[in-house]
Parts: C-alpha cells; sequence; structure tokens
C-alpha cells in the first residue's frame, strides 16, 4: 500500500504522529484538512505518513499515494494522474474515461490548456466522488519536483477539503525552493493547513531509535561514529545496515558497539552507504537496477524488460532479490525505489555518455511496446542528444500528441530538433509547422507568428502552406492586427492550391476578421457564405458551423434575432456532440442564448443552459458546455443574482475569459467586473463594487469585443457615480454607449432607460432625446418586437411623463418573464403617476417594486425608488421596518442553495448535484462553501446533521 518502508522503531515524532492522527480520526468523522510535511531529504517525511495513516486503519482503497521525482515536473498532471491510479485499463470506468480522454485527445482547435482544464475538473470530479463515497486519503510525496498542473490540482483539492472527508497530506523538501510549491505552502497554511516541519532528531532520540533497533544502546565508539547521521534517520539505518553486512563489526554489533577497525570501513558519505547496500545483491542484478534507474522513481516491469529486451519472468529472481535488500518496494502493480536517495545514486553511479546513449535506447524501446508519448518523451529529454533520424521522425509524428498533453515538453523537443544539426527542406518544414501548431495552442502568439511565417518558407505541401496562413492570421488577429489579418487570408486565398476544407475554413475565419477590422457587415456577411457554400460542398462540418456562427454575429448585430436564431440552430445541429468541436459548439451555445434573450423567450434560454451543461458533463466531465459569464448574464436579467454570482465565481480571476481556442475575439473579463461590480452596487456593497471597478476599469479597451463587452462596467460606473450624488456624471458617464463603433453588438436598449432616467433628474431634455433616439433605431432594427421595443415604451414614458407606454411595457414584462426590467419599470411608472397626481396607484406600485427589490437584495434600488416617490408626495405608508435578510442559518439560503443543500444531506458527490441541477461541478461548489458559511458549520456531514436536525423541529412543530 505504501511506496516506503516503515520502521519498527520511532523516537521523537510524538508530536506529529499525534497530528496525524488527529487528522486521520476528523476525516472519518466527515471532515477533511491539509498536512504540509516538511524536512531535508531522509528526515523521514514518508515513513511518518505512512505510520500515521496505517495506524488510522485506512484500506488500499481508501489511501491514494503519488511520488514525485525530478522528471515530474516537465508533465503536467502526471503525478496526480498516477496518484489517482487514472490508467486506462482501470476496473474504475471513471478512471478509465479520464484516461481514455487524455490518451485520444488531439489539440487541433482544441488549445492545450482547454485540454488540462478539462482533465483538471474530471479528476477534482473524480476526488469529489471518491470522498463522497468514503473517507479519502491523498498522499503527494516528494511534492518539490510535482509539474505545475498537478500543484494546481493540489490546490483546488485544498479549497474543498474541509468540506469532504477528505485528508490532504504533502510531503515535501524545503530545496530546491519553488516559487509556486512556497505559493502552494502560503495557501495551504494560510487557509487553516497544518505544518508539520521534520527537524534532524537530537541525541537523545537517536539513542532511543539505535537502541530500539540493536536491543541494547550504543556504545561510545558506535555513538561517535553515528554522529555522522547528523540525526537523519534514513543516513542512521543506513549506517548501521553497512555495519551489520561487516561480518567482525556485525558481531560487536549485537552488544551495541563496535571496533576501531570497522569504524574505518563503514562508508564515508550517504551516496556510498546507499552503494554499499548494492552488495548484497548480485552484480546482474544491480545493474539491472540501475536501468530501471533511467525509468524514474516507480517503473513498470514491462518497461524495463523491454528496454532490457528481455522477458518479465527473467527478470523476477533479481526483482525479488533488490525489494528482499530494501532497494525496492512494490507499488500497487508497478515497481519503485525505497527512497529516490537510492535512485538517485543508482543513476548517479552511470556515466554520463553510457545514461544518454541508454536513455535513447529506452525511448526506442518504450516505442516497440506501444508506451504513451509521454513516457518516450521522457526518455529523449534525459538523453539530450537530438540530431538523428529516428528521434526526429519520431518527434514529428508524436507532436499533436504531446501538444495535446504536455505542450512546453513538445515545443522543447521540437526546437531541440530544429536546432540540432543541418536540415533539408522536408524535414525542416515539418518540425516547424509543428511547432507552429503547438506554441499557437499554448497562447505564444507572436513566438508562433514568427514559425509560421518560417513554415510558409519551407513548406511544399498545400495543406501545410495553407494551415500556416491560418496560424498567422489568427496570431496576427490575437494581438488586435486586424487588417494584417485580412491580408494574409486573402493572400492564401489566391493561391490555386487551397485545399477546399482549408478553403472554408479560411473564408469563415475572414468574415469574422473583416467584421472586426472594418464594420461592414455586408462584406462579412458575403464573405461567410460563401465559407458556408464551400464548407457544405467539401463536408466539413467545422467550416461549415463556424460560417454559420458567423452569420448568427452580423445578423445579431443588426438586431435580426430572429434570423441569427436560425443560423445558431443550424451550427449546433451540424456540430453535433463531436468533442472535438467542443470549443465552437460552447460559442454556438451562448450565441442561442444570446438570441433568445433578445426575443424574451428567457424559459428557452434557461433550457438551452441545461442542455449544453448536460453535454458539457457527456463530453469533459465539466458540466460548463456555456460559458460562465453568459450564464451569470442570464441570470441576472432573471433577477437570480446570487446564482448570477455563484457563476462568476468560477471564472478564474487571472484569465481575461474564454477565447474559443483563438477563433473568436479576446474574452470578456470587462463582462466578468462588470456584472460582479453592477450587482454589488446594487445591492449596497459599495466595497466589492469599488474592488471590480477598480480592476474592470485598469484593463485596455482595444477591440471591438473589448467595447462590446464593457457595457455592464459602465453602468456599474455610472451607478456609483449616482450613489455618490453626482446624477449629471453618472449620466456622462452612461453616455458613453451611445458611441457604437459600426459592427458593434452592444445592446444599447439595455441601458437607455436608465439614460433617460438619469437625464430627467438633471433636466438635460437633449441627453434623454439623444437616449430615446438610441433606443428607437434599436427597435426599428428588431425583426419582431422584442425588448428593444419594450425600452423604448419605457423611454418614452419616462420622457413625456406619459404613464401609458410604461403600462404597456409592464404588461410586456410580466407575460414574458422578465423581472428585473419589470421591476425597474414598475419604479418608473409609479413615479410618473405620482406625478400626475395618482397617488393611490402609484404607492401599490412602489410596494410592488419594494417587494421585488428586496428579494433581489438590490437595497440602493429601494432607497433610491422611495426617494423619488417621496418627491412627488407618496411614501409607502406605515408597514413596519422591513426586515433585514438573513445573513446566516436556513433562512438565508436562496432557493437554489435550499436545493444544494437538501441533495449534499442525501449524500449526493458534487458532480451528481451537478447533473442533477444541470449546474457545472464549480458552481455547485461554490453554493456548497455559500451553504456551509451561511450555516455556520465546515463540513458535508455537518449540513446533513443539521438539515436532519430542522427536520426533526419541524416535526415536533407539526
Amino acid at each position: 500500500m505504501f511506496p516506503v518502508e516503515l520502521p519498527t522503531v520511532w523516537a521523537g515524532r510524538e508530536k506529529e504522529l499525534a497530528a496525524l492522527h488527529t487528522a486521520v480520526e476528523a476525516t472519518r468523522q466527515g471532515r477533511g484538512s491539509v498536512l504540509w510535511v516538511e524536512g531535508e531529504a531522509g528526515i523521514g517525511k514518508s515513513s511518518l505518513v505512512a505510520a500515521g495513516l496505517t495506524s488510522g486503519g485506512f484500506r488500499p482503497r481508501e489511501l491514494l499515494w503519488g511520488t514525485a521525482d525530478q522528471l515530474s515536473h516537465r508533465f503536467p498532471l502526471r503525478v496526480m494522474l498516477d496518484c489517482l491510479q487514472v490508467r486506462p485499463r482501470s476496473p474504475d470506468p471513471r478512471r478509465a474515461r479520464i484516461a481514455e480522454f487524455l490518451q485520444d485527445r488531439r489539440p487541433g482547435l482544441f488549445a492545450a490548456d482547454d485540454i488540462e482544464s478539462a482533465a483538471t475538473e474530471m479528476l477534482v470530479s473524480l476526488v469529489d466522488e471518491l470522498s463522497t463515497d468514503t473517507p479519502t486519503v491523498l498522499v503527494l510525496d516528494d511534492l518539490q519536483w510535482a509539474d505545475e498542473a498537478s500543484l494546481m490540482l493540489w490546490h483546488r483539492l485544498a479549497l474543498a477539503a474541509e468540506e469532504l472527508p477528505l485528508l490532504l497530506v504533502s510531503a515535501t523538501r524545503p530545496v530546491p525552493a519553488r516559487q509556486d510549491v512556497q505559493t502552494l505552502r502560503a495557501a495551504t497554511l494560510r487557509r487553516g493547513g497544518t505544518l508539520l516541519p521534520l527537524g534532524a532528531l537530537d541525541a537523545d532520540d537517536v539513542r532511543t531509535l539505535v537502541t530500539g533497533m540493536l536491543g541494547v544502546p550504543p556504545g561510545p565508539a558506535l555513538n561517535r561514529l553515528l554522529g555522522r547521521a547528523m540525526g537523519n534517520p534514513l543516513y542512521l539505518r543506513e549506517l548501521l545496515d553497512a555495519l551489520a553486512r561487516e561480518q567482525t563489526a556485525g558481531t560487536a554489533l549485537a552488544e551495541g558497539e563496535i571496533s576501531d577497525d570497522a569504524f574505518e570501513r563503514v562508508p564515508a558519505s550517504f551516496t556510498a552507504a546507499l552503494s554499499d547496500r548494492l552488495s548484497v545483491v548480485s552484480v546482474a542484478t544491480a545493474q539491472m537496477l540501475r536501468t530501471a534507474s533511467l525509468l524514474g522513481g516507480e517503473f513498470a516491469v514491462t518497461d524495463l524488460a523491454a528496454l532490457l529486451r528481455r522477458t518479465a519472468s527473467d527478470l523476477a529472481e533479481g526483482l525479488q532479490d533488490a525489494v528482499a535488500a530494501g532497494i525496492v518496494v512494490g507499488v500497487g502493480d508497478h515497481l519503485a525505489f525505497r527512497h529516490p536517495l537510492i535512485r538517485q545514486a543508482l543513476y548517479d553511479s552511470v556515466p554520463a555518455a553510457l545514461r544518454a546513449a541508454l536513455h535513447c535506447e529506452a525511448a526506442k524501446a518504450l516505442v516497440s511496446a506501444g508506451a504513451e508519448p509521454l513516457r518516450v518523451a521522457q526518455q529523449l529529454l534525459a538523453a539530450g542528444r537530438p540530431g538523428d533520424e529516428w528521434t526526429r521522425t519520431w518527434v514529428v509524428e508524436a507532436a499533436p500528441a504531446l501538444a495535446a498533453r504536455a505542450p512546453d515538453i513538445a515545443t522543447e523537443l521540437l526546437q531541440r530538433e530544429l536546432e540540432a544539426s543541418q536540415l533539408d527542406r522536408t524535414d525542416r518544414a515539418a518540425l516547424t509547422v509543428e511547432l507552429a501548431r503547438v506554441l499557437l495552442g499554448v497562447g505564444r502568439h507572436p513566438e508562433a507568428a514568427d514559425r509560421a511565417r518560417q513554415a510558409l518558407a519551407v513548406a511544399t505541401r498545400p495543406e501545410h502552406r495553407v494551415e500556416m496562413s491560418s496560424i498567422l492570421a489568427r496570431t496576427l488577429f490575437h494581438q488586435g492586427r486586424n487588417e494584417e489579418a485580412v491580408d494574409v487570408v486573402r493572400s492564401a486565398l489566391g493561391r490555386p492550391d487551397v485545399p477546399a476544407v482549408w478553403r472554408a475554413r479560411l473564408l469563415a475565419s475572414l468574415s469574422m476578421f473583416e467584421r472586426a477590422s472594418t464594420g461592414d457587415l455586408d462584406t462579412a456577411d458575403g464573405t461567410a457564405r460563401q465559407a458556408l457554400r464551400v464548407g457544405e460542398d467539401a463536408g466539413d462540418a467545422f467550416a461549415t458551423a463556424y460560417a454559420l456562427t458567423d452569420l448568427w454575429l452580423t445578423h445579431s448585430i443588426r438586431r435580426d434575432h430572429d434570423a441569427a436564431l436560425g443560423y445558431v440552430d443550424r451550427a449546433l445541429m451540424v456540430l453535433g456532440d463531436a468533442p472535438e468541436h467542443t470549443d465552437l459548439r460552447t460559442f454556438a451555445f451562448d450565441g442561442r442564448i444570446f438570441s433568445l434573450q433578445n426575443l424574451d423567450r428567457w424559459p428557452e434560454a434557461e433550457a438551452t443552459l441545461r442542455r449544453a451543461r448536460d453535454l458539457g458533463q457527456q463530453a469533459a466531465g465539466s458540466g460548463q458546455g456555456v460559458s460562465a459569464l453568459t450564464a451569470a448574464v442570464l441570470l441576472y436579467w432573471l433577477g437570480r443574482w446570487d446564482d448570477a454570482l455563484a457563476e462568476l465565481d468560477t471564472v478564474d480571476r487571472d484569465t481575461t475569459g474564454i477565447t474559443y481556442s483563438g477563433l473568436r475575439e479576446r474574452g470578456p473579463a470587462l463582462l466578468w467586473h462588470g456584472v460582479a461590480a453592477f450587482i454589488a452596487g446594487h445591492r449596497g456593497e459599495n466595497g466589492a463594487a469599488a474592488e471590480h471597478l477598480r480592476a474592470g476599469l485598469a484593463l485596455p479597451v482595444r477591440t471591438v469585443a473589448d467595447r462590446e463587452n464593457r457595457d455592464f462596467l459602465l453602468a456599474a460606473r455610472a451607478l456609483a457615480a449616482e450613489q455618490e450624488g453626482e446624477p449629471a456624471r453618472a449620466l456622462s458617464l452612461l453616455s458613453a454607449l451611445l458611441e457604437r463603433a459600426p459592427g458593434e453588438m452592444t445592446l444599447l436598449h439595455q441601458w437607455m432607460p436608465e439614460l433617460v432616467r438619469l437625464a430627467v433628474t438633471v433636466d438635460d431634455r437633449s441627453a434623454a432625446r439623444a437616449a430615446l433616439q438610441a433606443c428607437q433605431a434599436e427597435a426599428a432594427a428588431e425583426s419582431r418586437p422584442g425588448r428593444a421595443a419594450a425600452a423604448l415604451r419605457r423611454c418614452r414614458g419616462l420622457l413625456d411623463e406619459d404613464p401609458e407606454p410604461l403600462r404597456e411595457a409592464v404588461a410586456y414584462y410580466r407575460s414574458v418573464g422578465s423581472p428585473v426590467e419589470l421591476t425597474g419599470t414598475l419604479e418608473d411608472l409609479a413615479t410618473v403617476l405620482a406625478g400626475g397626481g395618482q397617488q393611490a396607484e402609484a404607492r401599490t406600485l412602489l410596494g410592488e417594486a419594494v417587494d421585488r427589490y428586496d428579494a433581489l437584495g438590490a437595497l440602493w434600488d429601494i432607497r433610491r425608488a422611495e426617494g423619488r416617490l417621496r418627491r412627488v408626495g407618496v411614501r409607502r405608508g406605515v408597514r413596519g421596518r422591513r426586515p433585514a435578510r438573513a445573513q446566516i442559518g436556513w433562512e438565508a439560503l436562496t432557493p437554489t442553495e435550499t436545493r444544494v443543500a437538501a441533495l449534499v444531506a442525501e449524500g449526493r458527490s458534487t458532480p451528481d448535484i451537478a447533473r442533477e441541477m444541470y449546474l457545472s461541478r464549480r458552481t455547485v461548489q461554490t453554493h456548497i462553501s455559500h451553504v456551509l458559511g451561511k450555516l455556520g458549520v465546515r463540513s458535508r456531514v455537518e449540513i446533513a446533521r443539521e438539515a436532519l436536525r430542522r427536520e426533526t423541529v419541524a416535526d415536533a412543530g407539526a
């Protein structure tokens, strides 16, 4: 079960063992934790962890152990995949599915970081399900060597550990000092993780340890020798074992003493002591172990057999001897060196030149044995000998698979081959094409552009030339160089040998570039229709759907939402459920929700969100299927602000958002901060609003997409100005939305009623008419009267102080189910009615508006509405003080949180709840965190207890 040797005698670690026992017991009671064990090599970290967990009685299936080594940090998620036993032939279908996802995935237009992110979500879900089934322990040993993706996954698990019966234990050395490891350490301790630093054993502990091992206390000479170990338990044991192997010394050792000549014969260094251990096995076995050290700290017997060109049965006797000698131990269906230092000593004992040759041989042997590309790449990296034909051919063939899993490694191997020697044109073209693809996938756009240009200069195959033109154009577009991107695509399309599939894809890209570059929708439309014809003739689903989403975009900008919906529905039908089109399908689902919102078909928009998330669960296990920002905006307009914030909480704060693998404009970080700031402002949470405003306003606005995604941010900024008693400045800030560039999507009608209200407040009739005219243009452009037409009624009623258009708007919003817009219109209608002397009806409408605002938690809107009506002689009457929204307890839970809590109490895992509620796993996790905070509990078990207590009280009351 443990890839370490358990000492039979302990000394000086009582406090640390007690901490482990406490953590184990808490995990059994349903509350997890994180332990960070730290100390130098050989100090006993792994043995301590194993001893502490053994006494906890965990069964093998509940305890998962992964060990990183010096090669691990180059391979994304490698150590965590090993720890969680994710293998293609795993008997657990969940594990096998993840392994299959990673094994079969090719990057193409599905970016490498998207693959890594999807795999991370799947692994988090796996751990969640495992720990929901039974208390679970994960150990990550030698964490200082772990890859960055595994560290990020460990951090994600640490954030949820307290809520689950999940114990995370990491063991690490303080050196080498990696910044990402130090950051993880600080984050772990800041969130309540326990640090267990292991120092050298003092003289008394050494004496106790040696006495326990020998059965007698050590004498003066032996004590002097043991001083060489400097309190390091591993070195102590190696010294005693080396003495025992000395025949004359071994006799004296039984009495706790050694002779002077034995003192001189004992190895003087730790490495020498480890090498001395090899003397107990045959020369052939020692050589076999040196070869095994090339495969890393843990290895499969089949791999070793392939490398040695022998059968596994041929190796059995030697490996059994190595196990008996304490050099290797069994770890599941693999073997592992008992300690990393043993493996390192063996590895270092092989001359460097021979090591390089052996690594090259190992790479070829692993390929012949059908090993996954990452294991082969590990050998080639260690060999450091590029330039031979076999390596070059393999690197080119394996580059797509490597790019999907470990793009940095793919980049290094390709660059190394390109720089190694003189290459002919064919080899240089093949390597450069693959390198450009990898660099694009990881978002290194300037480098990808350079490599694409180099590839264009040497490529001879038409499909390579056109693909490199596509990559070059996409990198330029990403950098905001739209006109250059257009020129590159048009130049490529001018070649007579462009394959039909690529012609269709280039045309689809060109349509997008033209819209962003000039805003000429007719030109972009014509190009998209041409792309559609060519794509359909070529039978290319991707190009066809890409062209259809281009047409969705241009028709949405024209406000022909019916036609736009038809195009995006066709795109989704063409794409189907194929996993290689996940990124484009996500964009199409986002577009469908957008169109349905503008047609005020809100129930269908919600249904689309559920459908997309259901497909997302099936495709990659993340349950996303649609961007969290699209979901948040939909939920905002539906008045489910807490749910909208939960969606926003799942968006990484250090990202610019979804870019759909470079197919679309830069992501909507502006929108993320805008929606969050706007909700916080309405709720009177000025600190949170100010924080989001500062972050959002610091972002550059360079592209059309940036302008389209800034509307909520501008509205939030105007709201803040109004709250500061500066309505004129608020009007000026919100008026910036009127400056819509050609071809820009921004939905002005959403904000024009607010603009008119502010203009009327400061008596700026000119600004009010400008807003009215903008809304009129939007309404006139609608293919059928929808949101813009309703907003226009609201604008007219405010400007003309006419209640009838406002009544029509109220009736419309009631009929379509648009609560946020309905509530604002009720306030406007009440104000106009009161100004016309109809105080009784105004008071009734004000009461309804306030109640609706209260349900949203919109404290600022309540104060504003009451203030507006008070100025025209209307008060709501004596109703008593409104009870404040509950902040703690079951009454504080939102409807979504209440349902999540009920499912948690049933023992459902986070992924299971996500499937049940059509949410992403991360959104459910956010809701669970909110439930824990509001109930004042620390784990899911405590949620269940609280639910049972509440049910018991309710039954007693009945």
